[in-house]
C-alpha cells in the first residue's frame, strides 16, 4: 500500500509511477483496463483526487487512455510503434478487374476451423451477444403466432427501418424509414447500389488499397475500377480523386471513409465535407460502405459522407454483420434518390430479408441492447488491435510497417519487399495460420508485400504464438 502521509504534492506522482513501473515490466499490457479510479482509492489507502490527478498525468506522459463510459486503458505509445506505410501512389487509369479466383481460395482457406484465424474479418463467436439474440428471438416467436413465416416488405422490417434511421441522427444523417431499404447483408447492399448507378463497362473509383469484396462485386457486374492514391491516416486523396472525375473517367465511387478495410483509416469531417462538394460538383455519386462505423475505439462516432450530403448522391450501406451477428445476414441501404432504383433492383434480387432476424435486431435497438454490447465489444477490438500491433514489433523483420486503426479491428501490415506476400500466405497456412496477401486489395495486384491481419478474436498465448511463428515465417522469406 502506498503511504498516505506522504506530501500531497507528491503523493500523486507515486502513485503515477507505480502504475507507469507496472507497465513497463509488463503486468499491466497495452489494450489492459486498469483500476477504476475508485477501486484504485480504496485498495491503496488515497483519495480519488489523488487518483485522478495520478491518471491525468499518466494520460500526459501517454502511458493510458481515457475510453468514455469504459474507463482507462494501457496506452501502446508511440515509441513503442512500428512505423506506418505511406500514402499509396497508383497510376490514374481504369483496368478490369480479376480477384475472384483468389478470393474464392483464400475463403476456403479461411473458413478452415484449424487454422488461426487472422484471415477473415470476422468477430470471434465469444464475442457477439449470441446469448442474447436467442432469448430475443425466443420471446418473439413465443408471444406472436405467425412471427417470422411471412415475406417482410421489399424495403424491409417497418419496426428495424425506423430504429436504423433514428440512430443515424446521432451521427449528423436525417433520414425517416422510408428512405431505408433493408438487405441481405452490405454485400447486397452494395452490389445493389452500384447496379443503380452504373453500369458494365463504367469505371469505379475506388480506394488503394481496398477490400477484396468491393473489387469482387465490380468484378461480377464487368466493371472497371480506377483506383485512387490513399493515405493510412486520412483516407482517400481528394486531389487523385478530383483529377479522376475531371478527366471524366469515374461514373461512380465506392468508398469506406470510416475505418476502412484494410486500412483502419478514418477520414478527417473536413475532407468528407470536401468530398460531399467534389460529388455535386461533377454530379457523380457516391456508395459509401459505413461496416464499420459503430466500431470506433474513441470518443464518439465519426459521420460518413452521408451526413453532408445534400443531393441525394450519397448512397449509405451497412450491416450489422461486424457487430452482432454474421449469420443473420441483415444490412441496409440509405440510397437518396437512388432509392427508386435500389427498390426495384432488390425485388428482382432476393425479394426481401429474412423476417426472423430483422425482428431480433430491431427489439435489440430498441431495448438498448445494443448499445451496451457495442461498448463492451469496442474494448475488446481495440484492446486486441494494441496487442497485435505489440507483437508485430516483437516478432516481425525490422522495418515492417503497421496501420494505426482509429476503429475496426483490422490491421494493414507492409513487409520488407524482400517478403512476397503469396509466398507467406501460402507457407503460414501450412502452418494453420490464415492470413490475407495484399495483391487480393488490389485490382492490378499490388502491395505484393503487404498483408492484412484480422484482431477480431480475444488475444491469447496461442495468438501469439501464432504471431511469433509467422514474423519467423517472413524473416525466412
Amino acid at each position: 500500500m502506498l503511504n498516505p502521509t506522504t506530501n500531497g504534492n507528491r503523493l500523486y506522482e507515486q502513485v503515477a509511477n507505480q502504475i507507469a513501473g507496472l507497465i513497463e515490466q509488463g503486468t499491466l499490457r497495452p489494450g489492459e483496463r486498469i483500476p477504476s479510479v475508485r477501486k484504485f482509492s480504496t485498495q491503496n489507502g488515497v483519495s480519488i483526487s489523488t487518483v485522478m490527478q495520478a491518471y491525468a498525468r499518466l494520460e500526459d506522459q501517454g502511458w493510458i487512455e481515457a475510453r468514455p463510459q469504459s474507463g482507462y486503458y494501457v496506452r501502446l505509445r508511440s515509441r513503442e510503434l512500428p512505423p506506418e506505410p505511406a500514402i499509396s501512389h497508383p497510376p490514374l487509369s481504369a483496368s478490369r478487374v480479376a480477384v475472384g479466383d483468389l478470393v474464392v481460395r483464400l475463403h476456403d482457406a479461411m473458413d478452415r476451423p484449424d487454422v488461426v484465424p487472422f484471415g477473415a474479418a470476422c468477430p470471434s463467436l465469444k464475442l457477439l451477444p449470441s446469448q442474447k439474440l436467442n432469448r430475443t428471438l425466443g420471446a418473439i416467436l413465443r408471444r406472436t403466432n405467425y412471427a417470422g413465416v411471412g415475406y417482410e416488405p421489399v424495403t424491409g422490417n417497418e419496426a428495424l427501418r425506423h430504429h436504423i434511421a433514428r440512430r443515424a441522427l446521432d451521427y449528423g444523417c436525417h433520414l425517416s424509414e422510408n428512405d431505408v431499404v433493408i438487405t441481405c447483408g452490405c454485400t447486397e447492399a452494395l452490389n445493389l447500389c452500384l447496379r443503380a448507378v452504373a453500369e458494365p463497362g463504367d469505371t469505379i473509383a475506388v480506394e488503394s488499397p481496398t477490400y477484396f469484396g468491393i473489387l469482387q462485386i465490380i468484378e461480377s457486374l464487368k466493371m472497371k475500377a480506377v483506383e485512387i492514391a490513399t493515405d493510412p491516416k486520412n483516407g482517400i486523396s481528394l486531389e487523385a480523386l478530383a483529377a479522376a472525375m475531371k478527366k471524366r473517367m469515374v461514373k461512380a465511387c465506392l468508398l469506406m471513409t470510416n475505418f476502412h478495410n484494410p486500412l483502419g483509416c478514418c477520414m478527417p469531417d473536413e475532407n468528407k465535407k470536401q468530398l460531399a462538394k467534389l460529388l455535386a460538383h461533377y454530379d457523380i455519386p457516391l456508395i459509401e460502405d459505413d461496416i464499420y462505423g459503430d466500431l470506433h475505439h474513441g470518443a464518439g462516432r465519426p459521420k460518413p459522407v452521408k451526413a453532408y450530403d445534400n443531393n441525394g448522391l450519397v448512397l449509405l450501406c451497412a450491416s450489422f454483420s461486424k457487430t452482432l451477428s454474421a449469420s443473420y445476414r441483415v444490412g441496409w441501404t440509405a440510397p437518396g434518390k437512388f432509392k427508386a432504383q435500389v427498390e426495384r433492383l432488390k425485388l428482382s434480387n432476393t425479394m426481401s430479408t429474412a423476417s426472423l432476424p430483422q425482428m431480433a435486431i430491431a427489439e435489440m435497438l430498441q431495448n438498448g441492447g445494443y448499445d451496451h454490447y457495442l461498448r463492451r465489444i469496442r474494448r475488446a477490438y481495440a484492446a486486441q488491435v494494441q496487442l497485435t500491433t505489440q507483437a508485430i514489433r516483437k516478432y516481425f523483420p525490422e522495418k515492417t510497417k503497421v496501420t494505426r486503426p482509429l476503429g475496426g479491428f483490422v490491421l494493414w501490415v507492409e513487409l520488407p519487399k524482400s517478403v512476397d506476400a503469396l509466398k507467406l500466405y501460402r507457407k503460414a497456412l501450412a502452418e494453420k495460420i490464415s492470413i490475407v496477401p495484399g495483391p487480393i486489395f488490389s485490382a492490378k495486384q499490388r502491395y505484393q508485400n503487404f498483408i492484412r491481419l484480422s484482431c477480431g478474436h480475444p488475444w491469447s498465448v496461442e495468438l501469439e504464438q501464432a504471431l511469433a511463428r509467422l514474423g519467423r515465417l517472413a524473416k525466412e522469406i
